[in-house]
């Protein structure tokens, strides 16, 4: 089934130097525009960005781009107007777009000064359309590996019996999967963290970086030092005990050097 093109729609992808919509910058962007009528004919452009920043080894790890690999490409103040002339007057998907590719690139086109409105176009975002049909939750999870309905599901027993028939499932199921319940334990980790609830996680270099808020992406040691009030905060605010513990181990240590 093909799409239902009343006009030009964009499907685009970036690779940032990291997550922050505000702070961080884009690297590469890549279009593939599909105008009606000519759908098996999209144009592609890809194009890599200096974000006039470093790119953090975390960023690097997971797009392969480096600073050298940017240093000669233009900056995105100086592609800004043909980018938008390239979007305007069509609709915009991506994959998480709504929640970081459309907002990220919004405050890049305020940055420099280039009026685009978003809100003119219509916003398909593929992972949603995923997500709400395939729900991701323990009965879908039971329904697939296991071909059996749950019941009593959200009961604790019910709950905890399937989860370990799912495990059992998922292990028949998947040939790159470890047996090994410590190699288990790391191949179901999204991040190292630090503490129990992922506030801190470790990156490649085995620092502690902060994973939330406005600081989220940089070294702990290097906020608590430059901020001192930031670990007041954490002390005072509403984080488990796990958390501030750990905060305290970074901030002593720093304190000892």
């Amino acid at each position: 089934m093909k799409l239902q093109l009343r006009r030009p729609i964009v499907f685009f992808d970036l690779e940032t130097t990291g997550t922050n919509i505000t702070r961080d910058r884009i690297v590469e962007i890549s279009i593939v525009k599909i105008m009606p009528g000519k759908e098996d004919e999209p144009i592609i452009k890809t194009r890599r960005i200096n974000p006039e920043m470093p790119i953090p080894a975390e960023a690097t790890a997971v797009h392969k781009i480096t600073d050298a690999d940017v240093a000669g490409e233009p900056t995105f103040r100086q592609v800004a107007h043909s980018l938008a002339e390239m979007l305007k007057g069509c609709d915009i998907a991506g994959f998480n777009s709504n929640r970081f590719d459309i907002p990220l690139l919004d405050e890049e086109f305020n940055r420099v000064g280039v009026e685009f409105d978003f809100h003119k176009a219509n916003f398909v975002d593929v992972q949603t359309i995923f997500h709400k049909l395939e729900p991701r939750n323990l009965t879908a999870a039971y329904k697939f590996y296991c071909g059996k309905d749950l019941e009593g599901a959200h009961g604790a027993q019910a709950d905890t019996m399937a989860t370990y028939e799912v495990l059992l499932a998922q292990l028949d199921r998947y040939d790159s999967i470890p047996c090994d319940v410590a190699a288990l334990s790391k191949f179901s980790s999204q991040n190292d963290n630090v503490d129990l609830m992922g506030r801190l996680v470790y990156d490649a270099l085995g620092r502690e970086l902060i994973n939330f808020g406005k600081y989220k992406g940089q070294p702990a040691a290097e906020v608590l030092a430059r901020d001192p009030g930031y670990y007041n905060w954490i002390m005072q605010g509403d984080f488990p005990n796990d958390t501030k513990r750990a905060f305290t181990r970074i901030k002593m240590r720093g304190a000892t050097k």
